[in-house]
């Protein structure tokens, strides 16, 4: 059977920490996912994922512990090992620009592969003891933030002793993505150590690859590409999304699209006969020589009416934002109920 890998990457961040967002308003943000709709991070995702009797892979970053310390890790970790969902290992390297202590010296990059052989390897090592001391199990997985390894990145987690690699993602390869792989074969196969696990996708349009995302892809796509690795043989069907990306991008309020889309994703593992879900942990092996499994043909026509899905849900978020400051605006006058009934009825 293939092996449905639903996995998130789990991450505070950067950003809001430069925008001064302290340790809790960044884990509820980035995190639980808060906004004024409820919350749609984490817990709501494996509250999902439990309906559909799935289990969910997150990908914890430890590296905000050298900046917020160690207890917002804790946090992030205990809940998901507590749900009997897995914990594996990401890693963001932008961190190291605001931290107390940085265990690479002067170094800095944007990348994990943008460090030399003993600072990768020294670094992955320091957040792999992060997470197991906030209560992960030893982590046996690792991708980097923005799928930014190369070959190096793989013989650090080799030497490490981690078995798997999911940081192959062929829509970043050249944008950051320096592994020495093929970014049309989607089969699990050795490489530098490890076992590279790919980010699944298929082509929506010639030399253009789209991943298994959930803001990248529409649900005819994802259950399309679904369906391709289980008729091709495939060991694994590997999709992620963010803890926060069920967010609007602004991160004001849910993204239904998106919602949508990951339990469409759901219920397709869930009553596909071909297919059953799971992490890292049990995942078997590849063959010495494992056959290739090809990335899907592109479909011009679903291509099409993805774009147009998403412009159509871009838009109503721009037209509830703007319902949304007109009603604020309106409120503070004697109109305003008056003002908030009309726009009620007109939404």
């Amino acid at each position: 059977m293939t092996r449905a890998i639903i996995s998130f990457d789990t991450e505070l961040s950067a950003g809001l920490y430069q925008r001064g967002a302290d340790a809790r308003a960044n884990f509820e943000s980035s995190i639980l996912g808060r906004c004024r709709d409820g919350d749609f991070g984490i817990h709501f995702q494996m509250d999902m994922l439990d309906r559909h009797g799935l289990t969910g892979v997150y990908f914890v970053d430890p590296m905000p512990a050298l900046v917020y310390g160690p207890a917002v890790i804790d946090d992030i970790v205990r809940p998901i090992v507590a749900r009997g969902h897995e914990v594996q290992l990401h890693i963001h390297t932008e961190w190291l620009a605001f931290a107390r202590f940085n265990p690479v010296g002067r170094l800095t990059g944007r990348n994990i592969g943008d460090f030399p052989f003993a600072a990768q390897k020294r670094l992955i090592g320091l957040a792999r003891d992060i997470l197991v001391g906030a209560g992960a199990p030893r982590p046996t997985a690792f991708r980097a933030g923005n799928f930014g390894a190369n070959d190096d990145t793989l013989r650090a987690l080799a030497a490490l002793g981690f078995r798997f690699d999911s940081s192959f993602n062929g829509a970043y390869q050249g944008h950051g993505c320096a592994i020495s792989l093929d970014a049309g074969n989607l089969g699990m196969r050795e490489h530098m150590g490890v076992i590279e696990v790919p980010v699944s996708g298929l082509m929506d349009r010639a030399n253009r690859f789209r991943p298994a995302q959930l803001c990248a892809m529409s649900e005819e796509e994802m259950c399309d590409a679904l369906d391709h690795s289980a008729a091709s043989g495939a060991i694994q069907f590997s999709a992620f999304s963010h803890s926060f990306e069920l967010l609007s991008r602004d991160r004001q309020v849910a993204n239904g699209l998106a919602v949508a889309r990951m339990d469409a994703l759901c219920r397709a593992v869930a009553d596909d006969a071909r297919v059953t879900s799971g992490g890292f942990a049990t995942l078997p092996a590849p063959p010495v020589r494992p056959g290739a499994i090809r990335v899907a043909a592109p479909k011009p026509l679903r291509t099409l009416r993805r774009i147009v899905e998403q412009a159509v849900g871009h838009a109503m978020h721009e037209v509830r934002y703007v319902r949304d400051l007109i009603a604020v605006t309106l409120n503070s006058s004697r109109w305003g109920k008056i003002a908030g009934g009309v726009l009620l009825v007109l939404a």
